[in-house]
């Protein structure tokens, strides 16, 4: 059975613009061997693979920006 929805309140809205202004940490450091194979895929990109990644995602958030609802980029 679907829920109904909801709208949220001030202490809610409140709450998560607060959270989204926070700046945003890793919940623990790399380990080295995560340090090592980052390193070890970044050395084996090419330039071309690179400009792609980065071409993709600004994209990806031109596309976001134009959403509504969920997965809105504000």
């Amino acid at each position: 059975m679907a829920q109904p929805d909801t709208t949220p309140d001030r202490a809610t809205r409140g709450a998560e613009d607060r959270a989204a202004a926070r700046e945003h940490q890793a919940d623990r450091p790399a380990t080295r061997e995560e340090e090592a194979a980052a390193e070890a895929s970044l050395e084996q990109q090419t330039e071309a693979e690179r400009a792609s990644v980065a071409e993709h995602e600004r994209e990806m958030a031109e596309r976001g920006a134009h959403q509504k609802g969920e997965g809105r980029i504000d």
